[in-house]
């Protein structure tokens, strides 16, 4: 692969703004040598990236965070993408059950709890994820990241070196639109889910830190003490 510098990055960048997202999903899993993983929550939306990936490399990894706290229409939104796209779906759980989370630390921390928040997210979302990163080894992630989302994805681009996970990170939607994603679905019968909440941000402004560099600094220390309870 290309080295990622940054003015290579930025050229990239340049390049494929004006670029469909089939093709800018072309083009990264062409970036990456058979190494490339597409990450999920199954949030509102999601579908949509799921098949752009699918369409171009119909066993790439599908990445998902299980953290037990999904509520049900989430899981059954999940279950039926797995059966309508066909999906190669590796999801990877804590090392923790949520019963046991609640029963050491209590509830889910509130949104003014930036702390809990954030040891929330290093012990149910981001160890699981680290560990997922780890196993696949993607020299390319591709995500439903886009600029309409929060203030930090607003910073970013389609394209981007991941400090957290030393991979090339690329977000073919990061363009679109709620209503693009909306006229998306609708042109290729995909389903959508409305029910989703992300326990580890609390709101939708906030990141729970796989995309935020706080997030690859977190991990340890919070595992290390669930570890020493547990």
């Amino acid at each position: 692969m290309t080295q990622m510098s940054p003015d290579q990055i930025a050229r990239w960048n340049e390049e494929l703004r004006e670029k469909s997202p089939l093709e800018i999903t072309r083009w990264a899993i062409g970036q990456a040598q058979g190494q490339a993983i597409v990450s999920t929550n199954f949030r509102p939306y999601e579908a949509v990236v799921l098949h752009l990936c699918a369409q171009v490399q119909a066993d790439v990894p599908v990445l998902w965070v299980d953290h037990g706290y999904n509520r049900p229409a989430t899981y059954k939104h999940a279950e039926t993408l797995k059966q309508q796209l066909k999906l190669n779906l590796r999801p990877y759980l804590p090392r923790i059950s949520p019963a046991h989370r609640d029963a050491i630390y209590g509830p889910i921390p509130s949104p003014e709890d930036e702390a809990g928040l954030k040891a929330f997210s290093a012990l149910m979302k981001l160890e699981p994820f680290q560990r997922g990163m780890r196993e696949l080894a993607p020299i390319v992630w591709i995500t439903a990241l886009r600029k309409v989302q929060n203030p930090h994805r607003a910073e970013l681009d389609i394209v981007s070196l991941d400090a957290n996970f030393g991979s090339l990170k690329v977000s073919p939607v990061f363009y679109f639109t709620d209503p693009d994603m909306e006229a998306y679905l609708a042109e290729h019968g995909l389903p959508n889910e409305w029910d989703y909440f992300d326990p580890a941000k609390a709101d939708e402004k906030r990141e729970c830190g796989l995309h935020a560099a706080w997030g690859g600094k977190a991990i340890a220390p919070h595992v290390q003490a669930a570890g020493a309870r547990a």
